[in-house]
């Protein structure tokens, strides 16, 4: 049996294009992977370094202790990697450095070594590159396996890629448990103008990956093809979260589809959460039980105010924008905050866009001033401008980004810097 460590580490976020989302987040495939880990008779030790504030000689201290034969460390703070993940590896690299001496077998998992890999090999030093989901493949190498598919590694002075990103059944995953201080300690801010976070708290995610092909999200590197746990599952998690006096659930799927099941198992349960979705899918039935069910932030992806950038970003919406306009307020009528998200589109008038911001205000519906497209390696929009991504494609797509606007969004707290200067930025 094998002794596994799995970390996510203290994330740092200045002068990063991680934007709107930097509390703590439950680091939930480390979580699986605990789970199947445990089960199969190995030893595992989950730092969670974010949330605890632990420093590198904190997590020195933990490894030197536990003696890891594997340690799994994630590139990414969020599985939202898509919309706002940070594209510099600093801080991983800079953690696997200083426990160099204490880690045998380093793996590396998250949405860098998904599109990248033999990049992230190289900057990361690791042993072991996890392309796609990676819970199951931390179980096989832990198991003593090597050369399965979703791999990337070094074999003599090569680098071997073997195969693609591999997703997981995830339909199946068990109802996660938490330590209690952990959840104790998570505070979510629910929306970005609330002035303390409501807490305690926790993530869930009830499905994984999603139907739709929009040309600015890279999931198919990453988690593609959608699938949704049983509610019942899902409700025996939000049960005990609740019981351990998680006050907040902030669903992560990358996009929340309406389930009547499993908002109805919600109903009366005293809980608050939000989620991300698109509301051209909600009818004003189902939007009244999102509310009921204690859904209090909701935020929908609008995108484009003209029908030929939405076509442009294919959201295959089949909505006017008015009707999304009615549907975002009715939303409202039920959930506190309701935000509509906003992309920077040439199809799109600015006077046109800021009078339909200020009638959305008016409403109680708010939303942000359009934000710049990144265009994230994997994604179709970085493959209409360059190709498949190659070892440069986070530099190129970063460099693109910051010479194309002069502006920045509302969502935004600070300009990002040039990806090479993040890169030299040491970690605290």
């Amino acid at each position: 049996m094998s002794r596994v460590a799995l970390i996510n580490p203290h994330w740092q976020f200045e002068g990063s294009i991680y934007f709107g989302c930097r509390s703590p987040h439950l680091p939930i495939e480390l979580g699986v992977s605990q789970h199947l880990l445990q089960r199969a008779g190995h030893a595992t030790l989950l730092l969670d370094a974010h949330m605890f504030e632990l420093t590198t000689s904190d997590i020195r201290a933990e490894l030197a202790s536990f003696k890891p034969d594997l340690v799994v460390i994630t590139t990414a703070p969020t599985y939202l990697f898509w919309r706002c993940a940070p594209p510099e590896l600093r801080v991983p690299q800079q953690l696997i450095t200083a426990i160099r001496d204490l880690a045998p077998t380093i793996v590396a998992v998250g949405p860098h070594g998904s599109t990248t890999p033999r990049a992230a090999l190289r900057k990361l030093g690791a042993e072991f590159v996890v392309m796609g989901e990676c819970e199951h493949s931390v179980l096989r190498l832990a198991n003593g396996e090597r050369g399965f598919a979703g791999l990337c590694y070094a074999e003599g002075e090569d680098v071997r890629v073997n195969g693609g990103p591999q997703a997981a059944p995830f339909i199946d995953q068990p109802a996660l448990s938490w330590p209690d201080e952990m959840i104790r300690r998570h505070h979510h801010h629910h929306h970005r103008f609330e002035a303390d976070p409501v807490g305690p708290g926790a993530e869930v995610e009830a499905s994984r990956g999603c139907p739709y092909h929009c040309t600015f999200c890279a999931k198919e590197n990453f988690r593609d093809a959608y699938r949704r746990r049983p509610p019942a599952v899902v409700l025996d998690e939000v049960a005990a979260l609740r019981d351990q006096g998680a006050e907040y659930v902030y669903f992560i799927d990358e996009i929340f589809l309406p389930n009547a099941e499993l908002l109805q198992g919600l109903v009366g349960r005293g809980l608050k959460f939000g989620v991300q979705t698109r509301i051209d899918l909600w009818k004003p039935e189902m939007l009244e039980l999102l509310g009921r069910a204690g859904c209090v932030s909701i935020e929908a992806g609008i995108e484009s105010l003209t029908p030929e950038g939405r076509e442009a970003l294919a959201k295959n919406c089949r909505m006017t924008t008015d009707q999304l306009a009615d549907r975002l307020i009715e939303a409202r009528r039920h959930v506190p905050f309701v935000q509509a998200n906003l992309i920077e589109m040439p199809q799109d008038d600015d006077p046109v866009v800021q009078r339909w911001r200020a009638r959305m205000l008016d409403a109680g519906v708010w939303a942000n001033d359009p934000v710049p497209l990144y265009p994230y390696p994997g994604s179709p929009d970085y493959r209409k401008l360059w190709g498949m991504p190659d070892d440069s494609a986070w530099e190129r797509a970063h460099q693109h980004y910051l010479a194309l606007f002069d502006r920045f969004s509302d969502v935004q707290e600070q300009r990002p810097v040039p990806l090479a200067e993040l890169e030299l930025q040491a970690v605290r």
